[in-house]
């Protein structure tokens, strides 16, 4: 997966927005103002960060190489995932979506509820 691909994927998410609040480089994906996930635009190949539940976090680390706990992020929650080649591109996009969905989750309920009625989840 390259960035513009990672980046078409988490704006087709309903009420997501883009920034690089840091710098230059780590562009922030965010669903109603919380951060779901990070990408350093620089890299080759892409890395990105995305919240994961942690059990998962541990089982995907254990099974994928490409896959360690979440750069400069709590690693109980997040990981880093080097888009080498060694996964394919959906797989990828479903642990994008299960970090959005994460977000989503604990999100207050009248911000799910603004979520929903903007055609979302």
């Amino acid at each position: 997966m390259h960035i513009e691909a990672f980046r078409a994927h988490c704006l087709r998410k309903p009420g997501v927005t883009e920034a690089f609040p840091f710098d230059e480089f780590t562009l922030v994906f965010k669903v109603m103002g919380k951060v779901f996930a990070l990408a350093d635009i620089g890299s080759h190949p892409l890395s990105f960060n995305v919240k994961c539940d942690p059990e998962r976090a541990v089982q995907l680390r254990e099974a994928y190489p490409c896959v360690t706990p979440g750069y400069h992020m709590n690693k109980r929650h997040w990981n880093t995932v080097v888009a080498d080649g060694s996964v394919p591109g959906r797989l990828l996009a479903e642990w994008v979506d299960h970090s959005y969905e994460r977000v989503v989750a604990g999100l207050p309920k009248k911000q799910r509820a603004e979520l929903e009625a903007s055609g979302g989840m």
